[in-house]
């Protein structure tokens, strides 16, 4: 089996949901999680904080800095991710497809890499 990341990717400038709209989604979410689980497929599973929670520590000339903020200067950062196991990247999309119907947000469907080259 092949592990693989689906990443929710969250548009921070988007309005935020209400707690009815949360609540909603994560009730949704956690149906699809379960489903994962009685199919064996689950492996771990994880929200994030905003952004601007993030802390990114640098490496330079042996030493490292570290700076508030996301490292990256876009509107739609890493909300939260499923790492799953599957037989192939057919299944992983259809897990994708239905983790995306449940939360609203794109999926970014990526293979773990296992060393094997592929």
């Amino acid at each position: 089996m092949k592990q693989y990341l689906l990443a929710v990717q969250f548009d921070e400038s988007a309005p935020t949901p209400s707690d009815e709209e949360m609540r909603a989604q994560m009730a949704r979410t956690g149906k699809v999680t379960d489903e994962m689980r009685a199919a064996g497929s689950w492996v771990f599973v994880g929200g994030l904080l905003p952004s601007h929670a993030t802390t990114v520590v640098h490496p330079g000339n042996g030493t490292t800095t570290m700076t508030d903020g996301p490292f990256a200067e876009t509107k739609e950062q890493l909300g939260g991710f499923w790492v799953i196991e599957c037989e192939d990247l057919d299944q992983a999309l259809s897990w994708a497809e239905k983790c995306a119907l449940a939360c609203g947000a794109p999926i970014e469907v990526r293979p773990f890499n296992d060393g094997s080259g592929e």
